[in-house]
């Protein structure tokens, strides 16, 4: 099972990034769990310095950005 973490602080930009990632994610037929993590005090930890963030697997692979569903779609494959 794939751990999907969006990292911000509930802005729309974050949710926006939630929809898409569970649009790819559903896509690609991933097994998969999405959480959000919205307290900033743990974001470092994933080297996050922008919001809203996106986490594959406890790896970091897009941050400040709402990237298109096709685009994350990509990432996932990539890593998977």
């Amino acid at each position: 099972m794939k751990e999907i973490k969006i990292l911000g602080t509930g802005c729309p930009r974050c949710d926006q990034l939630a929809a898409a990632a569970k649009q790819a994610a559903d896509q690609l037929g991933l097994d998969y769990q999405l959480i959000k993590i919205k307290d900033i005090s743990e974001f470092p930890s994933y080297g996050l310095m922008l919001t809203p963030g996106l986490v594959l697997d406890g790896q970091l692979i897009v941050q400040g950005k709402v990237p298109t569903v096709d685009e994350i779609r990509v990432l996932f494959e990539k890593e998977a």
